[in-house]
């Protein structure tokens, strides 16, 4: 079952869009990173474009992440202080990310940039993912136990401009988590990914942040620099394609939440590996992709708007006739839909809790 992108002026398999953005969802939600560097370069090997791939990806992730932000808002477990020191810096990577992009595909090359980025970053990523997964594994088989130091102190610890952040109980440089925060910004803007999973590792062994607020914070983070990078994609290079979206959001989120739930009450240690693997085989596929596949041109499709659908028309003429509304409506629309999805698995919840509660007083 097919579907013409009228954006993206592509063609692409609603089954296989919906499939992999629900899997790659619920591996979010087990492990409490973005999917993006999973689904990006899932898109791009589905046919569509690099540059759209980016984009998409970064307004999916939006929703996910509010509908992620909003499940830990109503457990109390966000430090809003740090969020937002890390979000400082996150706007200034962001522009300087959307800078370089704009460089790159005024030169022609922003494709093999994309590629190359995936490539590098996803090959260690996953190397240190599973060389940390075989070695839990491996201490667990034995029964060592090994003490970890909570917070080990680097030269950024030494910044001025120290700062109490009460909800985290730390007193360290603001300069920590706003260089973290443009790094994770910049990366984000070339690559259509929130982030977290550099994010969350740096605030685990870097900041040094209780382990129980950093998904929800990090999660926090990701909504604003998602925001961004949605609306100037949308702006500058009208590749938000609200059909994609869809797509991508409806499968993400129902992911999440499923993962989410999941990872409650799993060992997520194998299932680590596992992923780790995942990670290193989709950069092998994309470093194969890049410099091995015979490449064929494909043929540029000329649109007539009187040959689309209501609603790709609408699209199409809404992305090219009103840029700021177009992309203020994709951050409004990924916006509702995940404070939606938090709200309705809260209910749900609270639903099933009432039900066993009333059984075993009878």
């Amino acid at each position: 079952m097919n579907i013409f992108l009228p954006i993206a002026e592509v063609s692409v398999n609603v089954i296989a869009i919906f499939s992999l953005s629900g899997v790659v969802g619920v591996l979010s939600g087990l492990f409490g990173v973005g999917g993006g560097f999973l689904m990006t370069p899932f898109l791009i090997f589905l046919g569509v474009p690099p540059t759209y791939a980016v984009a998409n990806e970064a307004n999916n992730i939006l929703a996910t992440s509010v509908s992620g932000s909003t499940t830990h808002y109503l457990k109390n477990t966000l430090d809003y202080k740090m969020g937002l020191m890390i979000v400082l810096g996150g706007i200034i990577g962001t522009l300087l990310g959307i800078w370089t992009f704009t460089y790159f595909k005024g030169t022609g090359k922003i494709d093999i940039v994309i590629s190359l980025a995936y490539m590098y970053i996803l090959a260690i990523i996953g190397t240190a993912m599973l060389v940390e997964g075989l070695g839990e594994i491996d201490k667990a088989r034995k029964k060592i136990i090994t003490k970890k130091k909570l917070h080990v102190h680097y030269w950024i610890h030494g910044l001025p401009l120290r700062m109490r952040f009460q909800k985290s109980k730390l007193y360290e440089s603001a300069f920590t988590p706003i260089i973290i925060g443009l790094i994770v910004g910049f990366i984000a803007a070339i690559m259509g990914i929130g982030g977290a999973f550099i994010l969350v590792p740096a605030m685990i062994y870097i900041i040094g942040m209780p382990t129980k607020l950093i998904p929800g914070t990090s999660l926090f983070v990701t909504i604003f620099v998602s925001v961004i990078v949605t609306f100037l994609h949308a702006f500058n290079y009208g590749s938000i394609d609200l059909i994609l979206v869809t797509m991508l959001v409806l499968g993400s989120i129902l992911g999440v939440q499923i993962g989410q739930k999941v990872g409650e009450s799993i060992d997520s240690t194998g299932i680590k590996t596992l992923l780790a693997l995942l990670l290193l085989l989709v950069g092998i596929a994309i470093a194969y992709d890049t410099f091995f596949a015979e490449k064929t041109t494909q043929e540029i499709i000329k649109i007539n708007l009187n040959d689309l659908n209501p609603l790709s028309m609408f699209v199409k003429k809404l992305s090219l006739e009103a840029p700021i509304l177009y992309g203020l409506f994709s951050i409004i629309f990924a916006i509702t839909l995940g404070v939606s999805a938090a709200f309705i698995r809260k209910f749900l919840s609270n639903l099933r809790k009432q039900y066993f509660a009333n059984k075993f007083k009878k």
